[in-house]
């Protein structure tokens, strides 16, 4: 059994940055997409954005420009590094791995930006 540990996360001023990262707890796997989704409260979870093991990476628009995601595919590790955030972009962040057989989550870290 894999799992996906998170990392990093936590509380922040407008306009300030924060970084993630999520790496899978067992070497041997290897995930097609991995990516970052956000929940806030009352809210439905959206994409953030998601990287392949090719390097193609897709954006949601609310974050092109201030986020950006990579990936080391040799760590099975996915980062996120958040710039100029706002407090719209205040969520519980859950990372994503994903293959045929597999569609793993972790189990999410929270962002808060104050305003």
């Amino acid at each position: 059994q894999v799992q996906l540990v998170e990392s990093g996360g936590g509380l922040v001023q407008t306009g300030g940055s924060l970084a993630l990262s999520c790496a899978a707890s067992r070497s041997g796997f290897t995930f097609n997409t991995m990516g970052w989704y956000r929940q806030a409260p009352g809210k439905q979870r959206e994409l953030v954005a998601t990287v392949t093991s090719s390097g193609t990476t897709n954006y949601a628009d609310s974050v092109k420009g201030r986020f950006t995601i990579s990936r080391d595919n040799a760590k099975n590790t996915v980062y996120l590094q958040m710039n100029s955030l706002k407090p719209e972009d205040t969520a519980v962040y859950y990372c994503n791995a994903r293959s045929v057989i597999r569609n793993i989550w972790g189990q999410g870290t929270q962002v808060t930006v104050s305003s």
